[in-house]
């Protein structure tokens, strides 16, 4: 007994005549005939008989007909779901981004997305970098910050994406901030220097951005005063709000800041850092995963 015996005993059983069946089949007569033969005697008793010039069923083929029909059905709805899988108009995309990419990039990229698939189901996962890379076996496409490392599981390709600001923050009315009013957008930068002069907010121990910030430091022999140590970049705006010091966040983070804070360029080295994207197994990449890699790379502040 094979699925397409089963399928076409289903198929016969449904249009009750072998010759419209085998039309709906796409099969020759005899060919029909010769699987409902062997299914006959695979089961050792009757399945149909003939009737005019049609078959009626059995009350074994009766019983057997009903499992075929769910067989026949499942295996449609398999077919289905391979065209449409080829067409994009489902499926699954499991996606994983770190901090700064899940917060500022990820939704617009979603919602772009699910305007032109809006049949795909989309799963999404966050953490810090190393988080990202250590679950790239559960996920289709991830997007990281910062050096991937050299630890990257076998088969997975990297593709660099997008370059990333950290800037200085504070409030309008920080004395540095009032000394450069009026001056054009390439006087918005501070120095070092200037910054070790004043109390500083810093994030938690292990953000790539504080890392990037006291090497920062370190590399032009400026010492930190550090009034606050505070978890999270909107942890960091508000403490810089609330007139802690002056932060250290990626600058799309203050894409829709109320103008309560200003943002500086830190001169005469801006510090920057890269986004990139992993494909895991990318020798066979899912249709979703490329099509979504394809709206990143193309995608446009």
């Amino acid at each position: 007994m094979t699925p397409d015996q089963l399928i076409t005993f289903a198929v016969v059983a449904e249009h009750r005549n072998i010759s419209r069946a085998a039309l709906a089949l796409h099969l020759s007569q005899p060919a029909v005939s010769g699987q409902l033969r062997l299914l006959q005697e695979e089961f050792g008793e009757a399945l149909y008989q003939r009737d005019g010039r049609g078959v009626r069923l059995t009350p074994a083929g009766e019983q057997l007909a009903s499992y075929a029909a769910r067989l026949r059905d499942t295996w449609q709805q398999a077919h289905a779901y391979r065209d449409a899988l080829r067409g994009m108009e489902r499926g699954t995309l499991r996606i994983g981004a770190s901090t700064t990419p899940a917060s500022y990039l990820l939704p617009y990229l979603i919602a772009a997305f699910h305007r032109r698939y809006p049949e795909v189901t989309l799963h999404t996962a966050d953490g810090n970098t190393s988080d990202i890379v250590g679950s790239l076996a559960s996920v289709d496409i991830a997007m990281v910050e910062g050096p991937v490392g050299s630890d990257l599981p076998p088969d997975t390709a990297v593709h660099p994406w997008r370059e990333d600001e950290i800037v200085a923050i504070m409030p309008r009315t920080h004395p540095l901030a009032t000394a450069r009013d009026g001056l054009p957008p390439s006087g918005q930068q501070v120095t070092l220097a200037e910054l070790g002069e004043h109390a500083l907010v810093l994030r938690e121990t292990g953000s790539g951005v504080r890392q990037m910030v006291e090497r920062a430091f370190a590399r032009a022999a400026v010492p930190m005063r550090v009034a606050l140590e505070i978890a999270g970049v909107e942890g960091v705006k508000e403490a810089v709000r609330a007139g802690m010091g002056v932060g250290f966040v990626s600058a799309m983070s203050m894409r829709h800041d109320n103008n309560v804070l200003r943002l500086f360029s830190l001169t005469p080295e801006p510090l920057t850092r890269h986004f990139s994207i992993l494909i895991p197994h990318a020798s066979a990449p899912s249709r979703v995963a490329e099509r979504f890699l394809a709206l990143c790379l193309s995608s446009v502040d």
